[in-house]
């Protein structure tokens, strides 16, 4: 009998898994996949992430992992471009962009390190469910084996499609459609050394550096396109690039190294993320558009908030279903402004006027630069940047 099974072992699961079990309860983390391995990602870690590995005791692995940070981040709009550092927050203010095969293997192994048992290969089939309330799990292991785990709950971190979320029938609010379709590949002998954005009308390029010396470039279109794209990613890639000719002519020089991974199912939703002996953490309680870079981050802050709810539960310090019930309150409290903005930029259009005003009044200011860039890297309040009032008075500084 464990205190907690964790289904889903890369970016929300294992944290979850590695937290509690630090905490002295008994963890069972599984996974049908097996540890180093790849999936689909965004792979960005703003800064509040960066912290968070700091604090659990891993960014010196990531660091380690031939992984180059980003300390400086580059917006180019076409008729003129920004460039600065964001403010730290937590002392952190770079960025890194990890290949999953590498992030997922160091949270994996601090789970493990933690105390934590891990089971690869193993694919849950179904859920335990009596008197009402989630009891363990039904499952294969690697060899074929069908065998049932049992726990006092059981955490979904098992991405948006989660089976527990379906199994036990999360229901979704605030769900919106999906606005873009995206896709990612990666490139030798290309110089980008920082963290590069190339806002376009209906379409949008972001290159960063990533293990292995390989450079990443990730790109959305609209969801109406997404047909139209998948047919020739690389031809549509290559046309649009003309839009960003310095980009472009970096490209060229270097080498495609993998195929473009991508997808159009980009759906954005909150799940009621706990019930009776059940609870969700990161995308499989809730999923945004990828431009934003939101996704590993709130996976990590979602662990710790999930943790500190389970932990009170089980332990007895408060009511299992109070604890949870907090749980969906601060996650949704903390990411309830990024969820609006993330939607609006993922509509791929011009920006608004006073916004075109607001990014030509940044120029030769470093200081308000850095502070925008603050809003990208999610250590500078967005409501504060963007309000009425900072706005005009760096318009009319200008």
């Amino acid at each position: 009998m464990y205190d907690a099974i964790v289904v889903g072992a890369r970016c929300a699961g294992s944290p979850t898994a590695m937290l509690l079990a630090r905490k002295g309860h008994r963890v069972l983390l599984v996974d049908r996949a097996s540890f180093p391995s790849d999936t689909m990602s965004t792979h960005l870690i703003h800064p509040p992430g960066i912290a968070r590995l700091g604090h659990w005791g891993l960014l010196g692995r990531v660091a380690a992992s031939d992984c180059p940070p980003c300390h400086e981040i580059s917006i180019d709009f076409g008729a003129f471009s920004l460039s600065g550092h964001p403010p730290p927050i937590g002392g952190v203010a770079e960025h890194y962009c990890p290949r999953r095969t590498v992030l997922d293997k160091i949270l994996v192994d601090a789970a493990v390190e933690a105390g934590a048992q891990l089971r690869e290969g193993f694919r849950v089939e179904g859920l335990i469910q009596e008197g009402g309330r989630v009891a363990g799990v039904i499952g294969r292991t690697a060899g074929g084996g069908r065998v049932k785990e049992r726990a006092r709950v059981v955490v979904g971190a098992d991405g948006m499609r989660s089976l527990v979320a379906r199994t036990v029938g999360a229901p979704e609010y605030d769900a919106r459609p999906a606005l873009t379709c995206a896709y990612y590949t990666y490139w030798s002998g290309v110089s980008v050394r920082s963290f590069e954005i190339y806002p376009r009308d209906r379409w949008i390029v972001i290159a960063f550096p990533t293990n292995d010396g390989l450079v990443c470039t990730f790109c959305e279109w609209p969801r109406e396109e997404f047909h139209t794209v998948r047919a020739d990613v690389e031809g549509h890639f290559l046309k649009k690039l003309e839009l960003a000719p310095g980009l472009a002519r970096r490209l060229r020089e270097g080498k495609r190294e993998a195929n473009f991974v991508g997808t159009g199912v980009l759906p954005n939703f909150f799940r009621k993320p706990y019930g009776p002996g059940w609870a969700l953490v990161g995308d499989a309680g809730h999923h945004k558009d990828p431009v934003g870079g939101l996704g590993i981050m709130d996976a990590f802050r979602d662990a710790d908030l999930l943790t500190d709810a389970l932990d009170a539960g089980l332990s007895g310090r408060r009511p299992l279903d109070e604890a949870l019930g907090g749980y969906e309150q601060r996650r949704n409290a903390a990411t309830a402004h990024e969820y609006e903005r993330n939607y609006q930029l993922a509509r791929l259009q011009p920006p608004p006027d006073e916004m075109r005003r607001l990014f030509a009044a940044l120029r030769g200011k470093q200081d308000e630069t850095n502070r925008f860039f603050g809003t990208i890297a999610r250590t500078v309040p967005s409501q504060e940047f963007y309000s009425s009032e900072n706005i005009r008075r760096i318009i009319n500084a200008a």
